[in-house]
């Protein structure tokens, strides 16, 4: 359904209440009812009878994380290379949760231009997540700055390498660890929040292999700063697990990949929700643990490791750009689609505000029924 943004003005109260009405599919709903708020603060409070955007959804949960953040539900969503654009950072923000921009496959320039498309659609918070290994890390942090964002994740490199520069700029500065060992090290460099990924995530993991289960509750005894938990989670139930654990929030990478604001190619989405409990393998341990769907070329790749295949063979079998000709190009045969483990749990294509509100409906009915 598309409605003409010039014929709002003499839409009268009670049709608009018609034309919301008649949206069925909750996605188109929700867009609906923010259009109906803008109209009531366009026009003064006449329209004060009108539902507010999280009516009948699930409860504000504050913990540590929702309050560094502002945000309603601490439900992070990973920025995943070609697949975190920022489509899918507003409509995860737009829903009570923190969007993150993923910089790990842009180039300044693009990442410039995806932040600005996210400012101008929103003003709820707004997150960039740039891998430190990245060759022009820097001027994708200079980038991220220079244009405002308040909140940078890092990964994959030295936390303390610009976490004094983000400070400077008035940022929150999160960082992803894999061992209590790096979280100590993340603390010691003035990071604010920290992310334990255990090795059930999808893409690159730890060297030491650790669950999920078993960090988060590590690094919550070791280091006192708020807490994501990350790898294996999709669902409310591993949220409530999470929170359990010692975390104040978790971040979500393949169940949001697996939604229509993600920028993946289709045939990778459909991948996700194909995807049993063990269609993923994690291989390329001699040049950086990778989990990632058992396609062809994850086949291939586990086969030559298992092989003996040493770090120069691996090299020169990954070659070059697989992940964008996977991810984003849905190449099935020698593409490289990275996704978790809670590949298992993702069973249909939904619009990342409604994959917000499911999980939060499941974290409280996860809460009613322990014992």
């Amino acid at each position: 359904m598309v409605v003409c943004g010039g014929c709002w003005k003499s839409t009268g109260v009670d049709s608009r209440k018609r034309l919301s009405a008649v949206v069925t599919k909750y996605s188109l709903r929700y867009v609906c009812e923010i259009l109906l708020v803008k109209l009531d603060n366009l026009f003064g409070g006449e329209t004060s009878t009108m539902q507010h955007p999280f009516q009948g959804w699930p409860p504000p949960l504050e913990t540590r994380v929702s309050r560094l953040f502002g945000i309603r539900y601490p439900i992070i969503q990973g920025g995943m290379v070609w697949t975190a654009g920022w489509k899918l950072a507003v409509a995860v923000s737009r829903a009570g949760g923190l969007g993150l921009i993923g910089a790990g496959s842009m180039q300044p320039d693009l990442l410039r231009e995806h932040i600005r498309q996210a400012r101008g659609a929103t003003d709820a918070p707004i997150g960039v997540n740039v891998p430190l290994t990245r060759g022009d890390a820097e001027e994708l942090i200079q980038t991220t700055v220079n244009e405002g964002i308040k909140i940078v994740f890092t990964s994959s490199g030295h936390p303390g390498r610009f976490t004094g520069q983000l400070k400077k700029a008035g940022c929150i500065v999160a960082h992803l660890i894999a061992a209590v060992k790096h979280a100590r090290k993340a603390a010691e460099a003035g990071c604010d929040l920290l992310v334990a990924e255990g090795f059930e995530a999808g893409g690159h993991n730890g060297l030491d292999e650790i669950t999920t289960l078993t960090l988060v509750p590590q690094v919550a005894d070791a280091v006192p700063l708020p807490l994501l938990a990350a790898g294996g989670i999709a669902d409310g139930r591993g949220m409530a697990a999470a929170l359990a654990l010692g975390a104040a929030g978790v971040q979500i990478g393949t169940r949001f990949a697996a939604t229509l604001e993600s920028s993946a190619h289709e045939r990778y989405k459909k991948l996700l929700v194909d995807a049993g409990d063990g269609d993923t393998v994690l291989t390329l341990k001699r040049i950086a643990p990778v989990r990632m769907v058992k396609t062809p070329f994850a086949l291939r790749a586990e086969k030559a490791e298992r092989a003996g295949a040493e770090r120069e063979e691996l090299l020169a079998l990954l070659g070059q750009k697989r992940e964008r000709m996977g991810i984003f190009e849905g190449n099935l045969e020698e593409g490289m689609f990275e996704a978790g483990q809670s590949s298992g749990l993702v069973r249909d294509i939904l619009p990342a505000a409604e994959v917000v509100r499911n999980m939060m409906e499941e974290y409280y009915e996860a809460k009613r029924t322990l014992p």
